[in-house]
């Protein structure tokens, strides 16, 4: 089991270059099948994630080739298979995508009910209240989603919450729907906009997304494309706030500021210097930083994909800070990990008191899902002293290279696998 070990103290300095969109690029990698024509696809990172997806897809008979790291071919002409793997599936819950994608263009979908982080419940209810909505027989047996339509035909379809997933799972599966179909309560963010955008390339009809109010008009058909994926903003407010926390100087580069607008206007308010430019973002974080509050919220609020990497900050600013989690539950287990380093936190229900300290001091911890992971390793960059970080197995399903970059920033971090590495590694840097 690999291990990342880091020696803290080091301001992060310098240019980082960000990946695509690890969640806008799965779901379109899954609407990708819905057309018989070759569709290529650009800007991909290359983590975990994207591979098992890649994976899955070619066991049903896509045809998936890889020009390099970033970019992918796939032709879904040859799909034979509506079952996905549950040995695929189990490992990244936006395996979910396929369901939406094959049940637009076959009509017919089996997938296993969807793994991934461990951050709580989050439940798919309004995925198949969208699908039965258009028609479709929807049940759940043997733990797989069993979907199937004569024809998917438009409907008004209200979700009762706002949720990310629904959202694009329902969309595709309207793309190739019979009439048009109207989605209320639909999520916003950069993602949802760009799986539109992708569809849209390939002959799709849909109007709205970025709004409240999402509109498709189905067609028969999808052809083929070419389409780079957007900037990952959950990747670039990662970095941001590691130079935040380790008083650095960061630009990160290949980004969209305006999806960064919540998290920008954080780092502003615990007194971070914050400089936009047309793609690209910089950071500088001098003295000590002061504490705020922050509520997670669906785009444009703050996202709780960074709800670890700003609770991990606030815990070295002046004062307390008060963090509510209003997206999932379970989402504090990185607090835990934390108080072993030093950092005082108080939990009750969905919301967490964090008190700031003066310093953190290095410790062996544990990453209890991906974004919690890339946090934990933020608080090592900043405290004092050696810090292991174990299971980064989460770290690498959604960051490319993570610790490459952190390097070119100039932190102390290596990727280690035997108590042998460590050791040569605490002796290098002693």
């Amino acid at each position: 089991m690999e291990q990342y070990i880091i020696k803290g103290g080091n301001p992060l300095v310098g240019e980082v270059e960000i990946g695509g969109a690890k969640n806008a690029a799965l779901a379109i990698l899954a609407a990708a099948i819905m057309t018989d024509e070759p569709v290529l696809i650009e800007n991909l990172p290359d983590v975990n994630d994207i591979n098992v997806m890649l994976d899955a897809i070619a066991g049903i008979g896509a045809d998936v080739y890889r020009i390099d790291r970033h970019t992918v071919r796939i032709n879904g002409k040859g799909i034979h298979d509506f079952d996905i793997e549950y040995d695929y599936i189990k490992k990244i819950r936006a395996s979910y995508y396929l369901l939406g994608a094959l049940l637009g263009k076959y009509n017919k979908a089996e997938v296993a009910l969807p793994g991934g982080c461990n951050i709580g419940s989050r439940p798919i209810d309004q995925h198949l209240k969208g699908f039965r909505a258009l028609g479709a027989d929807v049940d759940i047996e043997h733990g797989k989603i069993i979907a199937e339509a004569d024809c998917l035909k438009g409907s008004h379809i209200y979700f009762d919450v706002v949720t990310v997933g629904a959202t694009i799972n329902v969309m595709m599966a309207a793309a190739m729907a019979d009439g048009l179909t109207i989605m209320e309560n639909v999520a916003k963010e950069p993602h949802v906009v760009d799986v539109a955008n992708f569809l849209n390339s390939m002959g799709a009809n849909i109007r709205g997304a970025g709004t409240d109010v999402i509109k498709i008009r189905g067609v028969q058909r999808l052809h083929r494309t070419e389409y780079s994926v957007i900037p990952d903003q959950i990747e670039a407010g990662t970095f941001m706030f590691a130079a935040a926390a380790t008083r650095g100087d960061v630009t990160v580069m290949n980004v969209i500021p305006k999806h960064l607008e919540a998290t920008i206007a954080k780092l502003n308010e615990i007194g971070c210097e914050v400089e936009e430019f047309d793609d690209a973002v910089r950071v500088v974080s001098k003295g000590r930083l002061r504490s705020t509050h922050v509520k997670t919220l669906p785009y444009p609020g703050f996202p709780t994909d960074m709800q670890p990497q700003i609770g991990v900050t606030l815990s070295l600013c002046q004062g307390t800070s008060i963090v509510t989690e209003s997206i999932f539950e379970n989402r504090f287990k990185y607090l835990d990990e934390l108080a072993r380093m030093g950092g005082v936190a108080k939990i009750e229900g969905n919301s967490a008191t964090i008190e700031g300290v003066s310093k953190l001091s290095g410790a062996r911890v544990s990453a209890p899902d991906l974004r919690a992971g890339a946090a934990l390793c933020i608080a090592g960059l900043a405290a004092e002293g050696i810090t292991i970080v174990d299971d980064i197995v989460y770290i690498q399903r959604g960051y490319e290279r993570f610790e490459e970059k952190l390097k070119s920033l100039g932190a102390v971090i290596e990727r280690v696998a035997s108590e042998k590495e460590i050791q040569k590694f605490k002796f290098k840097v002693s």
